[in-house]
């Protein structure tokens, strides 16, 4: 079995993250760039099954700018067997739309019996590139699972829903999303991380996928207006006089919070 595992750089989510007020996109270099954790977790339902289930292939892919292979390759420190990277110019900015459609291509390209991501990146909180995926890629989905059991012709999991848990199935090939209800991922030990040097590393342009898309002049979402936060403001503070059960009511009544 093939399975391939989307994986994503992230600034680091114990670190500030700002946005450039020029462009509207991240600003990267604000804080450490890490390896976003709901992809190394993603990353674990596919090694635990290929710890279990020898001949399974794992590999990582990414879309993220060329110095990004540092980061990436820690998911092969981690126990991927190849990591295949997106990198052009032409993807700086690209919106949710043109991400799944290089994501898409670049899986095709790796070869697939099943795609497994996280439910949403800690940096853009999309959410929506699992399903927009298996579209592209004309297979079933399954998403948001806090639990996986891979087989050999398909996926099950549980799925949280308001009315409870829901049980979903999907034959293989198929793309499923995972929650941080799944565990936390392995350390790359030091041989996974001298192994990691010498594992296949692909990195792919636009050209190369036979990909054309110019996200600069025909985007599939605009950005229409940045600003920095606003700072926090001081809050209310209740002093008791022998009266501060009704201060607290009456905040509460005005602020439509009781």
């Amino acid at each position: 079995m093939k399975i391939v595992v989307l994986v994503k750089e992230v600034p680091d989510t114990y670190g500030d993250r700002k946005l450039d007020l020029e462009t509207g996109l991240a600003d990267r270099a604000s804080s450490e760039r890490v390896l976003d954790e709901i992809g190394e977790r993603a990353l674990e339902v596919a090694l635990s099954y290929a710890d279990a289930n020898p001949g399974t292939e794992v590999q990582v892919v990414s879309m993220a700018p060329e110095e990004a292979s540092a980061t990436i390759r820690k998911g092969l420190a981690m126990g991927a067997a190849s990591a295949l990277q997106v990198v052009d110019p032409a993807l700086a900015g690209a919106d949710l739309g043109v991400t799944a459609t290089v994501l898409a291509a670049a899986v095709r390209r790796a070869g697939f019996d099943l795609v497994i991501t996280g439910n949403l990146s800690t940096d853009g909180s999309g959410g929506v590139i699992p399903a927009m995926l298996a579209e592209h890629l004309g297979v079933p989905q399954a998403t948001a699972l806090s639990s996986v059991t891979i087989a050999e012709g398909e996926v099950t999991g549980t799925r949280a829903t308001d009315a409870g848990v829901a049980q979903v199935t999907a034959t293989l090939p198929a793309v499923i999303s995972i929650t941080e209800a799944l565990p936390d991922a392995r350390f790359p030990n030091f041989k996974g991380i001298m192994a990691a040097k010498k594992k296949p590393f692909e990195t792919v342009s636009l050209a190369d996928l036979e990909v054309d898309v110019d996200p600069a002049s025909a985007p599939q979402s605009i950005l229409t207006a940045v600003a920095e936060k606003p700072p926090r403001g001081a809050g209310v503070k209740i002093t008791d006089e022998g009266d501060a059960g009704e201060k607290l009511a009456a905040y509460l009544i005005e602020n439509r919070l009781a």
